[in-house]
């Protein structure tokens, strides 16, 4: 049938409600994003609705922004999706700004804020400046943090540091006590605050064991295979190498993997390697890596900003901060420390 269902041609919420199988109470309450109708019943009354081209009389779509350095890095375009699934399922549409670089940012902070045609705002793992912060604080509507963190809004990710750290105390366990780190920029992809746990997480690891650091072992580069390559690159200069590399991310890790093994050298006879997020392509390459669960977080994240539209979180003045666990997954890229390396 077409939208027209209704006699006058227009269609009303009995029509939503009739093609969905609830009562008109329910499908208007779905249509509100009222959190008391199970997702399944709201997912299929704005399905009906959008299929009869229904819209709530007086009102605008309901849109919450989402902000996000690099939205086609893997970490960002997992979390982007179960956030827009999450935020249909529930009546609002997402609409995604780009914050990666400057003119970015502009817009969204000088003209988008300004407009004030946003419902709320969901922040994926980045990092702003004072001003700009100034400008989120001012903007009075709900925002939620997924990933990475910032001061006192309400968040959801993971403890980067405790995963870090996980990582670490894996490689320490089979014996490495020279350990490199492949880092992404403070200012990168994955924003200050992660960074700065994850290396703390490393250095914490090392710490126990009494193992030192070393600076030439640190490289930076972007969190892209590319920037894997660059950063492996680099350390292959160095005129001492270290037995194991801990990679903030699996994308930075497969980088590492390729370089490595084009300079002849065994993963992981000669050097261990370990990376950060569990990507599709690290069981592929056989990655020891250290397991996020994005899809969770975004949806967990979604789930706290929804409540806070509907007035339903916890008013308590503390922002809620909810950790999801990581897992160490153990496959084919370290091993033992060779005697040759523990000899050195």
């Amino acid at each position: 049938m077409s939208a027209a269902e209704s006699p006058s041609g227009t269609a009303s919420i009995r029509d939503v409600a009739r093609r969905a199988g609830v009562s008109p109470a329910t499908a208007s309450r779905a249509l509100r994003g009222d959190t008391a109708v199970v997702p399944q019943t709201r997912e299929r009354v704005v399905r009906a609705a959008r299929e009869l081209a229904y819209t709530v009389p007086g009102r605008r779509p309901r849109l919450v922004g989402v902000l996000a350095r690099y939205p086609t890095q893997w970490f960002f375009a997992n979390a982007i999706t179960a956030i827009e699934r999450s935020l249909r399922a529930a009546g609002y549409g997402l609409v995604l700004y780009n914050v990666g670089d400057s003119d970015g940012r502009q817009l969204f902070f000088e003209e988008v804020l300004a407009r004030r045609e946003l419902d709320g705002l969901l922040i994926v793992a980045s990092s702003f400046e004072p001003r700009e912060r100034a400008a989120l604080d001012a903007a009075r509507v709900p925002i939620v943090v997924l990933g990475g963190g910032v001061p006192g809004l309400p968040r959801a990710g993971i403890d980067d540091a405790e995963g870090a750290r996980m990582a670490v105390r894996h490689l320490l366990g089979l014996g490495h006590r020279d350990i490199g780190l492949i880092s992404f920029a403070p200012e990168g992809e994955g924003g200050l605050e992660t960074v700065n746990a994850r290396r703390a997480g490393m250095l914490s690891a090392l710490a126990e064991a009494r193992a030192q650091p070393r600076p030439e072992w640190l490289i930076t580069r972007e969190s892209t295979v590319h920037g894997g390559v660059l950063a492996t690159e680099e350390l292959l200069t160095r005129s001492r190498l270290p037995s194991a590399l801990f990679a903030m991310s699996d994308e930075m890790a497969l980088g590492t993997l390729a370089t490595l093994r084009r300079a002849g050298i065994a993963v992981p006879g000669q050097i261990s390697v370990i990376g950060f997020d569990d990507h599709e392509m690290a069981e592929i390459f056989d990655l020891t890596t250290i397991r996020q669960p994005v899809h969770d977080q975004a949806r967990t994240a979604t789930e706290l900003l929804l409540n806070e539209l509907t007035s339903r979180a916890s008013n308590d003045g503390q922002p809620r901060n909810v950790d999801l666990p990581t897992r160490l997954v153990v496959r084919g890229t370290t091993g033992p420390v060779s005697e040759s390396a523990r000899d050195r």
